[in-house]
This record gives structure tokens, sequence and C-alpha cells, in this order.
């Protein structure tokens, strides 16, 4: 869509600006419950201008993005009929809804943390969380583990390699993070599925299925 572009274009057009850290914290502050651009790019673009800053500008992300989390969830928990039900609609998230739902009240905070770190949309999960009324510490720590992975790989990879790896990133970030991600639960999802009971499996498949949010 022209104006998804546009808003694209004009929030790396930021990391140029004066106070790109500022706009920085904002875009990944409201990234994280209802603004559809990714802070991504802001972020390489302005370690790709001061690698040395690299972790510093990603430690910035990774705070103000489960800061924005937080605000998600506050959306879901007090304010879903007003503005939830409308920023989840507005992004073409309302199918997911549901299934988000089942995934957490089912796996918790490893759901969380699977989307926090991957490009599963992290908005959907934190008004999501916030709706089903997630214990908010265990969300809350699970959304920093999962930003604070997707984020400081990209200032510990400007950090040591510098420029060269602008490429690498813009390709394969959401493979590289996901891969990651993998392999820290995959202990997890081995065992569970060893263990593996009908009803566990059972779970994915109505969780893949559900379509209302009252009953996932």
């Amino acid at each position: 869509m022209a104006w998804l572009r546009g808003l694209y274009n004009w929030t790396l057009e930021k990391a140029a600006h004066p106070y790109a850290v500022g706009w920085l914290a904002f875009f990944s502050f409201i990234e994280s419950s209802f603004f559809p651009i990714p802070p991504h790019p802001l972020l390489g673009l302005m370690c790709l201008a001061e690698p040395k800053k690299a972790i510093r500008f990603a430690t910035i992300c990774t705070l103000a993005s489960v800061a924005g989390g937080l605000l998600g969830y506050g959306i879901g928990y007090f304010l879903y009929d007003a503005v939830g039900a409308w920023v989840i609609g507005l992004l073409g998230l309302t199918e997911s809804f549901p299934v988000a739902a089942c995934y957490i009240r089912e796996q918790g905070a490893m759901a969380v943390f699977f989307a926090a770190g991957t490009p599963v949309p992290f908005k959907l999960m934190t008004i999501t969380a916030g709706f089903i009324e997630m214990n908010l510490a265990t969300f809350t720590l699970a959304a920093l583990a999962g930003r604070s992975l997707i984020f400081m790989l990209v200032g510990i990879l400007f950090q040591i390699f510098g420029a060269p790896i602008k490429a690498i990133i813009d390709k394969y970030l959401g493979l590289l993070t996901t891969l990651f991600v993998v392999l820290v639960v995959g202990g997890f999802v081995l065992f569970t599925q060893l263990a593996g009971s009908d009803e566990s499996s059972g779970e994915a498949h109505i969780c893949d299925s559900a379509t209302d949010v009252r009953n996932s």
C-alpha cells in the first residue's frame, strides 16, 4: 500500500535527524502497541552510521519496545473494546487474535517470548496478553527476553563487524532470530512432544483453528 510505503520512508528519514535516538525510542515504543512499521530498519541505519554506538542503540530500542509492550498490555487489559479491537482490526489481525489468545493461555511466557524475538507482530501479542489478563511480571520478563534477542543481535553484529554486516542483517534477520529462538526453546518443545500426550498435540491444533477468543 502506498500509504504504508510512505510511512516506512518517513520513518527511515529519521536516521539522519538530530534527535535520531529519540525517534528510535519513540518508534520502538509505539510499534509494540499500534504502529505498523518495525524499528529494525531505523536501528540498522543508525548502527550503520555509528557502529561503535550499536549496542547503545539496541539497548534503547529494547527498553523502549518493552515499555511500549506494557502500553499494549494496558490497552488490552483496560481498553480492548474501545481501542484494542479497533487497532487489531486496522492492522488486519482480527482473525489472528483468538489464535494468539489461545497460544498465550496454553504456553504463557514462551508464546510472548517467541513473538517478541521473531517477525510475529508483537503488538498482537501485547494487546492479547492484556486482554486475557496474563500475569504482568511474566509478560514483562518474556517481552524483555524476546526483544533483547532481536535488537541486541543487530547491535552486537554491528559492533563486531561494522558496516559490512548490514547486507546480511537486511536479508537474514528474520531467519537468524527465528533459528536462535528455535534453538533456545527447542529442548522445551522436544520434551513436550516426547512427553507427549495426545492432549498436548491436540492443543496446538485447537489453537491453530481458534475462532472465539472467549473459548480459545
